[in-house]
């Protein structure tokens, strides 16, 4: 597949990365020419210095024979105007874009994305993927990661084994006899930094991070096996009131009245605008690096710090103050992945990638075959994937028993009109059915390459 992706930064650097590992032909557009050298010396894509929205570079980054633009620039409009001119001169056949300003995405507002008027295929918006994220973590406070599959009937969810996790040496294949009622199926671990899909003869240690699949109504029972019993947070404090920030913070009040919200906002004007924008939430102007401001806050009784700015140091370190002014739980946001492992070791209880958030809606969009989500763990470690079986799946017909499927590949549910079912030896795969599956990065060409459709490349669009 040829793809031309419009941004160099830290997002549209994702991307190519993942695309290009996967044998696509990728180019890359920047108007800093540092970037793009950046990009090119690193991964094999051919960069190109220039504006993406310009009809002359996307000419001679290939846009007439392109299967796909991506258009992730920081600029909204820029990334509107690249796909309106990728499909008014080139004739490109799937655009994606990120926008982030919430006015374009109001609901009566959009007829504006159709084919008519800006045709852009599929709209990514970080500050809504990621507030949604966000308010998943504080529904289940003893993961570290959940993500939702199957129309939101399935739950994918990492869990850290603790030391007096009651699971802990007992091989897998036992779990199913301790818990017979239990749909739930481990998918993979990591331990000590490596990850792998386990056997049934495997124990979890202490210390693993295990990720599960369960369907939604028993994700607190499983958490509950696994030895995290935590309740859901009902006073919360919110660390910065950007997009993002006040995302949550709204949605926080629409779902969950009987939580108590505080909100701590630098800048005075953007305290003042958002207070005035939202119902229950007790708006404070301060740092959250502030130990009076915190104390203010009365941290040492909140449930969870959220630490949501634009600055990954400040997250960290307003987690930190809080965990020893005696909050109970922190989350925070980082935009450098390579903090991720790091803050876990800080006692920060989990952290939210953006970039990964959305390189993984990306990835959905371009994955030949009945691909209808997919979800990136461990920095691209490994792949969730939600996908359908066509008649042309080698999968379709056979016990599974019979099916030599790849190692590193783990089938953890099995989804037919919005019910799920464990996999079993015995379990036949029929048409039309979808499937969780977990896959190490290393194999997922071949676990795709499942879910095939032989005539045209298939895009699940919104």
């Amino acid at each position: 597949m040829k793809v031309l992706i419009c941004g160099a930064g830290q997002v549209g650097f994702g991307i190519a990365e993942r695309l290009s590992a996967e044998d696509n032909d990728v180019s890359i557009i920047d108007n800093s020419a540092s970037l793009v050298q950046r990009v090119a010396d690193i991964l094999d894509v051919r960069g190109f210095v220039g504006h993406g929205s310009h009809p002359d570079i996307l000419d001679e980054a290939g846009a007439r024979d392109a299967d796909m633009i991506i258009a992730v620039t920081l600029h909204d409009e820029v990334n509107m105007v690249a796909c309106q001119v990728a499909h008014s001169l080139f004739n490109i056949p799937t655009k994606i874009a990120r926008i982030r300003a919430q006015s374009y995405l109001e609901p009566h507002w959009r007829d504006l994305f159709s084919r008519e008027h800006m045709p852009i295929d599929v709209i990514i918006s970080p500050e809504i993927e990621v507030g949604d994220m966000v308010l998943r973590r504080l529904s289940l406070p003893g993961a570290f990661e959940t993500v939702s599959f199957g129309d939101g009937a399935i739950s994918v969810v990492g869990v850290t084994c603790e030391e007096d996790c009651p699971i802990v040496d007992t091989p897998l294949s036992q779990l199913t006899e301790l818990f017979p009622d239990l749909p739930a199926v481990v998918v993979a671990v990591v331990r000590e930094g490596r990850l792998f899909v386990p056997r049934g003869g495997d124990h979890l240690l202490a210390g693993d991070d295990a990720y599960f699949v369960a369907p939604n109504d028993q994700v607190e029972r499983t958490l509950k096996i696994f030895g995290h019993d935590e309740q859901q947070a009902r006073r919360v404090i919110i660390a910065g009131g950007g997009n993002v920030g006040l995302y949550v913070a709204k949605r926080l009040e629409e779902l969950q009245s009987s939580t108590r919200l505080k909100l701590i906002e630098t800048r005075r004007e953007r305290a003042v605008q958002i207070a005035e924008q939202l119902n229950r939430t007790v708006v404070l102007h301060g740092s959250s690096l502030d130990e009076e401001m915190l104390k203010e806050a009365d941290v040492a009784n909140a449930d969870t710090m959220v630490a949501l700015t634009n600055d990954d140091q400040v997250n960290i370190l307003s987690c930190i103050m809080a965990n020893r002014l005696g909050c109970a739980r922190t989350l925070c946001l980082l935009n450098n992945a390579g903090y991720t492992a790091m803050v876990r070791s800080l006692g920060i209880d989990a952290s939210i990638n953006p970039r990964g958030i959305t390189v993984s809606r990306v990835l959905q969009h371009v994955r030949r075959g009945r691909i209808r989500a997919v979800h990136s763990i461990q920095n691209g470690a490994g792949e969730v994937i939600e996908a359908e079986a066509l008649e042309t799946s080698p999968l379709v017909g056979k016990p599974l028993r019979e099916i030599d499927l790849p190692d590193g590949l783990r089938i953890g549910a099995i989804l037919r009109d919005g019910d799920s079912r464990l996999p079993h030896g015995h379990t036949q795969i029929n048409a039309f059915l979808r499937l969780i599956i977990f896959s190490t990065a290393a194999i997922v060409p071949q676990s795709v390459q499942l879910f095939p459709v032989i005539s045209h490349f298939f895009y699940e669009l919104p």
